[in-house]
C-alpha cells in the first residue's frame, strides 16, 4: 500500500477561484460572467485544501466544503486585512462545526497588527454578534514574517514575500508535487525595475496569480493605490518566465464588456493568459 505521502503527490494540484474582484461585492447582471465576490481563492494539494484570503466568495466555498464532507481540516492564508479580503470569514460555514479544524495564516504587517487583532476588530460587536473566541471549531492561529517558508505538510511548501500595497501585504508560492503557483495580490508594480523578492516568487511558476486591478491607461489616476496593470502582469510574466497568468482582483467598475476586451488584449499580448472568473478551475 502506498504512503500516504507518495498519495498525496500522485494526486492533482489545482485551483478554484470563488471570488475574484477587489475593493468590494459587486453583484448585478453586469458582472455574471466574471463574478462579483471578493478575493477567495481554493488551491489543492491532494487531500490537503489551501484557501487565500477570506473575501465574500468564501461563503460558497463554505458550503461546498460543507456538503462534499471530504476534509475537515482547512489551512486559510490572508495576504492582508483590508476588509475586502477578510469580510466573508464570519459566513464560512466550517468555522461553525466542532468537527473541523481551521489555521489561520497571515503575516504580522507591524506590531500589534497580526490575524487576531483584525479578526477581533470584525467579528464583535457592534460589527458582528459572534465573536472570533465564540467559534465551535477548533481555530489556530499562525503568525509569520514575511520571508518566511511555511509548511503546513511536510510535502507542501509556502515561500512568502512582501508586496507594494498600502498597510503591507503579503504573496505567496505554493510548490508541490514538482510544480508551483504564485498568488500575489495586492500589489503594485512600479515602473521600471522589478522588486527581486516578485520575481522570485514568480519565477518559473506554473501559474501566476496577480494582481492586475486596472489598464496602463487607468494606472496615472490610482499611483499609490498598491496595484497594477495587466499590461504591467505580462511584462512581470515574461521577465519571471512564468508559464500562465491568470488576472485577478478586477476593479468592481469594470462590467463583462470591459473584461471581455482586457482577456482579447491580454491573451493577444501573451499567449494562455487567463481571466480568472468565479467557479473557474485550473488543473496543474
Amino acid at each position: 500500500m502506498p504512503s500516504q505521502q507518495t498519495s498525496r503527490h500522485s494526486a492533482h494540484f489545482s485551483v478554484r477561484f470563488w471570488g475574484v474582484r477587489g475593493s468590494i461585492p459587486c453583484a448585478g447582471r453586469e458582472t455574471l460572467k466574471y463574478g462579483g465576490n471578493t478575493a477567495c481563492v481554493e488551491i489543492r494539494c491532494g487531500e490537503r485544501i489551501l484557501i487565500f484570503d477570506a473575501g465574500s466568495g468564501i461563503r460558497q466555498l463554505g458550503q461546498s466544503l460543507a456538503s462534499e464532507r471530504r476534509s475537515t481540516q482547512f489551512d486559510l492564508f490572508f495576504s492582508h486585512y483590508h476588509i475586502d479580503h477578510i469580510m466573508g470569514l464570519p459566513f464560512f460555514a466550517p468555522l461553525y462545526s466542532s468537527d473541523c479544524a481551521v489555521t489561520l495564516w497571515g503575516a504580522r504587517t507591524s506590531p500589534g497588527h497580526g490575524i487576531e487583532q483584525a479578526l477581533n476588530g470584525l467579528m464583535n460587536e457592534p460589527l458582528f454578534p459572534v465573536r472570533l473566541g465564540d467559534l465551535q471549531a477548533r481555530v489556530t492561529i499562525r503568525d509569520f514574517h514575511a520571508g518566511e517558508t511555511l509548511k503546513p505538510e511536510p510535502d507542501i511548501a509556502l515561500r512568502t514575500a512582501d508586496l507594494h500595497h498600502p498597510g503591507g501585504a503579503t504573496g505567496y508560492r505554493v510548490e508541490y508535487a514538482g510544480k508551483s503557483i504564485a498568488y500575489l495580490s495586492d500589489t503594485e508594480l512600479p515602473d521600471g525595475t522589478i522588486a527581486p523578492g516578485i520575481l522570485a516568487m514568480a519565477h518559473d511558476a506554473d501559474l501566476l496569480i496577480l494582481d492586475c486591478t486596472y489598464t496602463d491607461q487607468e494606472l496615472p489616476l490610482h499611483r499609490g493605490w498598491g496595484h497594477a496593470s495587466w499590461q504591467q502582469g505580462v511584462k512581470l510574466a515574461n521577465a519571471s518566465n512564468a508559464k500562465r497568468l491568470c488576472l485577478f482582483h478586477h476593479d468592481p467598475g469594470h462590467d463583462d464588456a470591459f473584461m471581455d476586451a482586457v482577456a482579447n488584449e491580454a491573451t493577444a499580448a501573451r499567449l494562455g493568459t487567463t481571466v480568472a472568473s468565479e467557479g473557474m478551475s485550473i488543473d496543474l
